[in-house]
This record gives structure tokens, C-alpha cells and sequence, in this order.
């Protein structure tokens, strides 16, 4: 399954909904990807795709400094799971992959 493409994702926490663009790509034969969200672009570290599970890492400093852990399950061009950071409670993620159209539009 390809999880590759521009993701918008909602995160659901209890400050509020945050949102955020995921871009995953492909190289070489492994996963890369970016966060983009609150003003920072950031690395997506030790991703995974194990069958339609997608896991991933990441550090924000917006709103606040914290370690992110995500683990979504993926269906087609939906996403849903969940992003835990330390001791807090688990926030639910939903997201929806930008259609092609949607992508180019949005670079204009």
C-alpha cells in the first residue's frame, strides 16, 4: 500500500484541534517525510508502514516543546489513529490525503 502523497492531518487534544500537513515520499526505497504545522517544518523520524499501520516519531517546539509518537491506521486516502506525547493522554489524529487537484492548487 502506498502511503505516499500530502496529508492533511486534525489532532484532537485537549487544548484543541490542531492541524497539520504531512508530506511522505519515497527514496531509495525507504519513507521519508516532513510536518508541517504552528509556524515549523519538521522531520518525521523512525517511520514504519507495516501493512495499512503507519508509525512515526517526531519532535514540535510549537505551542509547546514536545516528543510526538503517532500510530495511525491508513485506508485509502483516510487516516485515523492516535499521537501520544510523554505522560499525557492519547489525542485522536484523523487525516485525508490531498487528491491530486487539491495539491496543485494549493501551489499556486
Amino acid at each position: 500500500m502506498s502511503v505516499e502523497g500530502t496529508w492533511d492531518l486534525n489532532i484532537s487534544t485537549p487544548i484543541g484541534t490542531i492541524t497539520a500537513v504531512v508530506d511522505l515520499h519515497s527514496a531509495n526505497g525507504a519513507l521519508t517525510g516532513t510536518a508541517h504545522g504552528a509556524g515549523e517544518d519538521v522531520a518525521l523520524n523512525n517511520l514504519a508502514l507495516d501493512g495499512d499501520r503507519l508509525t512515526w516519531t517526531q519532535s514540535i517546539a510549537k505551542p509547546l516543546r514536545l516528543n510526538l509518537a503517532f500510530a495511525v491506521t491508513v485506508d485509502g486516502d483516510t487516516m485515523t489513529g492516535s499521537s501520544k506525547a510523554g505522560r499525557l493522554p492519547a489525542s485522536k489524529v484523523t487525516g485525508h490525503r490531498r487528491t491530486r487537484r487539491a495539491r496543485d492548487a494549493s501551489q499556486r
